[in-house]
């Protein structure tokens, strides 16, 4: 095969290529959209953040009970919140709602809402967790503490993060009363000192 043929198949072979290819009329053009689908990728990622926490003092405890959500449509939300509780140096056990003869002095309830989208740079539509709501209770039905997870509705921050991302900081703040700040979930009675 000739050169002048050889470079005819690689001319015709680059032209068909989609993205950023060497004969794009406008290479940097797509090197700029690849690079901000990536940055909205990564700010979407970011971890959750507790909103609107109210913590009453109350006992210490090292044990509670989730009280099992069935109208929660992701499967990892229990898994993920006993992840971030025995972080914290507490164990759980679950129930479907409060069951017969349970005695148990602090209960756990949740409430979650899923939706839907296409992430950068994708074609296909993935859930998500858009908001948590979650709330401890005394056996009594005293409210001990509640905290929020939401979305950020302007750049979506924390969009795509793990449902445990989003929803770490929020049991933080729920069992410490002290809100994480931004990108860490670690708070001082993690790194073995009681908050103050």
């Amino acid at each position: 095969m000739s050169a002048r043929k050889h470079i005819t198949a690689w001319a015709a072979a680059s032209l068909a290529l989609s993205g950023c290819s060497i004969v794009s009329p406008m290479p940097l053009w797509e090197l700029a959209k690849a690079t901000g689908g990536l940055a909205a990728k990564t700010v979407q990622s970011d971890p959750g953040e507790a909103r609107n926490t109210m913590h009453h003092p109350h006992a210490p405890f090292t044990e509670l009970c989730i009280e099992f959500n069935p109208q929660t449509q992701t499967a990892d939300v229990v898994p993920d919140l006993q992840t971030a509780l025995r972080s914290h140096q507490i164990e759980s056990r679950v129930y479907e709602g409060e069951a017969a003869g349970v005695q148990c002095r602090v209960w756990l309830r949740y409430s979650t809402l899923m939706e839907w989208d296409k992430p950068s740079l994708s074609d296909r539509y993935q859930s998500y967790v858009s908001s948590a709501a979650l709330t401890l209770q005394s056996a009594q039905g005293r409210v001990l503490s509640s905290s929020y997870y939401t979305v950020d509705t302007t750049f979506g921050t924390s969009k795509w993060a793990s449902t445990h991302d989003k929803l770490a900081p929020v049991v933080a703040a729920l069992v410490t009363g002290v809100v994480p700040t931004k990108g860490t979930s670690t708070t001082a009675r993690e790194k073995g000192k009681e908050p103050s």
